[in-house]
């Protein structure tokens, strides 16, 4: 049996365990499963689930992203160019190479909704919420999609905004992406504390969140007149991607 799996920490909702539970049943693939392997911390528990038989692949979620990356043989240039991994392959030799399909599943669906908006991405400027894994691949897709970006944190730092300086400074940038778990849920009636009374109908806010299907961050985007995107579509792009690399 080839066993495939996501680890992180929780893990009160997984979208991939659903996704390819569903996807084996629907194509006849019969000699795999996917599991749940829940770690507070992977120094305790991931090189013993990396020794075990029939393991074939791992997806990675917050907030494993760059800590697995010490237990790998090798990163792929999608992993290397993000500095994150969210999927792990395991060689027919035994070895693991570490991935990152966000980038692409990020970047698929942000073209293929500006597209359906009519809107491109030439003089668009984007706030990147957040500074976790996710983030690293969305500012990875931002900058190759020649879109200027500013990532905003609790923490003051040379390059980024904190959320203080957001009122003065939001009207300058259309895309909001939030890449923090902010309104997941059960926590639904949270947001990233933006100026939301300041948003209008030029705003696209994207968040990475996916459950609920409408967010409270998205909720108060519509409110204002802006577009606003759940980061499901993001999601099964990087899933099939993920299987892909699987496969390969």
């Amino acid at each position: 049996m080839n066993t495939y799996g996501l680890i992180g920490y929780p893990l009160t909702h997984s979208f991939s365990q659903r996704y390819f539970t569903e996807k084996f049943a629907r194509e006849g693939i019969a000699d795999s499963r996917y599991e749940l392997f829940e770690m507070p911390d992977v120094a305790t528990a991931l090189p013993a689930l990396l020794e075990q038989p029939g393991l074939r692949g791992l997806n990675v979620t917050i907030p494993h992203k760059q800590a697995v990356q010490p237990y790998l043989d090798r990163l792929d240039a999608s992993a290397e160019k993000v500095g994150a991994v969210n999927v792990i392959k395991i060689e027919a030799d035994g070895s693991r190479t570490g991935y990152n399909s966000d980038y692409y599943g990020f970047r698929q669906s942000l073209e293929d909704w500006l597209a359906a908006l009519n809107r491109t991405t030439t003089d668009l400027r984007a706030l990147v919420l957040g500074t976790g894994g996710a983030s690293k691949a969305v500012v990875a897709a931002l900058s190759d999609l020649g879109i200027a970006y500013k990532v905003v944190s609790r923490t003051k730092t040379a390059d980024n905004l904190t959320y203080d300086e957001l009122p003065d400074v939001i009207d300058q940038y259309e895309l909001l992406i939030n890449c923090s778990p902010v309104g997941t849920y059960p926590h639904t009636d949270e947001a990233p504390a933006l100026p939301y009374d300041q948003l209008t109908d030029r705003h696209l806010l994207y968040d990475l969140v996916y459950n609920p299907a409408e967010t409270r961050f998205m909720q108060l985007g519509h409110a204002r007149g802006a577009a606003a995107v759940n980061g499901y579509q993001m999601l099964v792009l990087q899933a099939e991607k993920a299987w892909a690399i699987w496969q390969e």
